[in-house]
Parts: C-alpha cells; sequence; structure tokens
C-alpha cells in the first residue's frame, strides 16, 4: 500500500535531483535554478523548507548528504565545473547574515570548499561509506573520477586531491560500494556513445599500493547509463549493482582473489533486466536492506522491483506521476519498469507501508 502526496517545491527550473539524510527526516532538492532547498519532516508529517540559496552559477546536477557522523555537510556539482561542499550551523546572535538562513531551525548553511580540478561539467558526486572516512568522489564529462579527503574532519575547508582516475569517456554517474570486508570499489557509468571500454566500469583501491585500478568492463551494455547504485551489503557473499539506461538491470559481482594478481576477479552474472523500450531510465535506488530496487524514468511512473529466493525478479509495485498505484507487472527476467527522471514540479513523495 502506498501513501503519496504532492510537494511543490517552488524550484524556478527543472528539478534534477533530491536527496534523504541517513534517517530520512530530511531532504535537499537541487535545480537548474542554481539553487539547493533543504526540507525538514515536521511532528504532523508535513515538509517544510527550511533553507534555500543559490550555490552554483551553473545548473546544479546532484546533492548528497554525508553521514551524520561528519554533522550535517551536502555536497553539490554543477555544469559550472565545480563541486562544493556546505556545512549546516546553528545560527547565533554573532553570526547574524552569514550565509543562507533556515526559517525553522534557525540555523544557516556555509560553504566549507569548492573543487575545482574538473575542466568540464561535473555530473555526479558521491560520499565514500562511513567507515572509509570522509571521502567524496566527483566524476565529470572530462572523463576523470577524482577522489578528495578531507583529512580533518572538523575542518571541512581543507579537501586533498588523493586519486585521479581516467576513464578515457565521459563520465555520467558514480556510485561506492557499501561493503565493510571488500576493498573499496567504485562503479562508474559512462554517457558517451558505445566504446570498447564499455559503458560501466569497475575499479577497486589496492591498499597496498594505494592505486586504482580497473578491475572490470561491463560491455554488455550498449547505450548511455544514467545511473548506478550498489546495493547495501547485509552478509550476502557477493555485490549487488543496478544500472540505469535505455532499461533497467541488476547484476551481481561475486569477487574472488587471483593469486597472481594483486586485485579481485570479479565473476559477474546479471540475474534480471527489465526492458524499457518506450522510455529512458534516469534514476535508480534500493532500501535500506538491498532487496527492493526503484527506477525512475520517463513514463512518469516509479516502479518497484524484488527477487524471490531462486533470485527471479519481478515488478512488485507501480506508483504513477499522478499519484495513483498502477497494475504491476508480473514479470522473471524480462519485464518493464521505469519513473519520470526527476525534472519538474511538484514532485511526490511516498511512503511504502507494506510491500
Amino acid at each position: 500500500m502506498f501513501e503519496a502526496k504532492a510537494l511543490s517545491v517552488d524550484h524556478k527550473d527543472l528539478i534534477h535531483d533530491i536527496t534523504f539524510d541517513y534517517y530520512g527526516r530530511r531532504m535537499a532538492t537541487c535545480s537548474s535554478d542554481q539553487s539547493v532547498k533543504v526540507w525538514d519532516l515536521s511532528e504532523n508529517g508535513e515538509w517544510l523548507c527550511t533553507s534555500s540559496w543559490k550555490t552554483h552559477s551553473g545548473s546544479v546536477w546532484r546533492v548528497v548528504w554525508a553521514h551524520p557522523e561528519f554533522g550535517q555537510v551536502l555536497a553539490t556539482c554543477s555544469f559550472d565545473r565545480t563541486a562544493c561542499v556546505w556545512e549546516e550551523q546553528i545560527a547565533d546572535s554573532s553570526s547574524a547574515g552569514a550565509g543562507p538562513k533556515s526559517s525553522v531551525s534557525g540555523s544557516h548553511w556555509v560553504k566549507r570548499a569548492t573543487l575545482v580540478d574538473s575542466r568540464t561539467s561535473v555530473t555526479d558526486i558521491a560520499f565514500a561509506p562511513k567507515h572509509i572516512g570522509l571521502h567524496l568522489a566527483t566524476c565529470s564529462t572530462d572523463g576523470y573520477v577524482r577522489v578528495y579527503e578531507a583529512p580533518d574532519v572538523m575542518n571541512l575547508s581543507q579537501w586533498t586531491l588523493m586519486h585521479e582516475i581516467s576513464c578515457k569517456n565521459g563520465c555520467s554517474c558514480i556510485t561506492w560500494n557499501p561493503s565493510r570486508v571488500h576493498s573499496p570499489m567504485i562503479a562508474v557509468g559512462i554517457d558517451a556513445p558505445s566504446t570498447s571500454s564499455g559503458q560501466l566500469q569497475i575499479y577497486e583501491l589496492n591498499e597496498t599500493l594505494r592505486r586504482w585500478q580497473r578491475i572490470e568492463n561491463i560491455v554488455t551494455i550498449s547505450e548511455p547509463v544514467h545511473d548506478v547504485a550498489f546495493a547495501p551489503n547485509l552478509g550476502r557473499s557477493y555485490h549487488t549493482l543496478a544500472v540505469a539506461s535505455k532499461d533497467v538491470r541488476v547484476f551481481t559481482l561475486s569477487p574472488s582473489r587471483d593469486a597472481a594478481s594483486q586485485y579481485s576477479k570479479l565473476d559477474i552474472r546479471q540475474p534480471a533486466q527489465f526492458d524499457e523500450a518506450a522510455s529512458q531510465i534516469w534514476r535508480v535506488e534500493w532500501n535500506v536492506t538491498g532487496t527492493i530496487l526503484a527506477s525512475a524514468g520517463d513514463d512518469g511512473c516509479v516502479r518497484m522491483y524484488k527477487a524471490n529466493h531462486l533470485d527471479n525478479w519481478r515488478c512488485i509495485k507501480v506508483l504513477k506521476g499522478d499519484l495513483t498505484e498502477a497494475q504491476s507487472t508480473a514479470g522473471s527476467v524480462l519485464g518493464t519498469g521505469t519513473s519520470q527522471p526527476i525534472r519538474d514540479t511538484p514532485i511526490w513523495l511516498s511512503d511504502v507501508q507494506q510491500l
């Protein structure tokens, strides 16, 4: 059962990203109007805009929250070739007028750092899992993934460029593997026309050499990749990766150590592909346990997928853009699923009460 409501976010242009914080009680939106808005969930269940400010001089493509262990920290990336790090501070009498203020909480957001290494549009950003530390990865259309580290989490104005990874083609999206038992791993989506190096590339950090190495190219995807997302790993011996392109695909990556190599070998399998011939898929996202996958695409629907104990995937729910629930498509490996990219106001928020 779904409960859904429309929320007028009052952005002046297309909305490109919506993200929730760790606890799901705060939300941030970004838009081509160059602004970011932060929303808080009130006690009566209403979302209130508590902060709104201009962040960049171009369209803002993505906004992400850091883990709350590091404070209330946001990162944004933009067409203006920069990524910015923002920190929320509680306002006091001495800081009046400093930064975009919150109308409810009495706080304001301060720009702590601007990362200017990219020569072209920065298309995606992602904070590393908490156990790795305060690391931020960015990817851009110049074909580079850059990994930054904040050496002092109490001083977010200092970020060190630790690694610069050449992907050889324009990058569109990036995701960290959240697994604690595996070496740091990043998946990068490519939005260039079909290339020999693959539209999806997997990189692993060698802890001894302190260097990122491409360990896999997934060449079965020929269309530009719009989004990638590793599933939370709760005890599985393999990793699960969702890919948004012209369709939705789910891959499983089973690691094995090659004695002749310092890097992992991955046994890659594709248990599911949901063909969206009529629309592009723009976003994929997992639930907190990594058992349900949601997709959003051009047809104005959000679809949810789940696998059974035999790893057979099917569409279990469809939520249409007019807030009504559509008939789900019972499918096995090949089905249907999508939803509109987050491009317009108002936005729709839904809670899954029972699946």
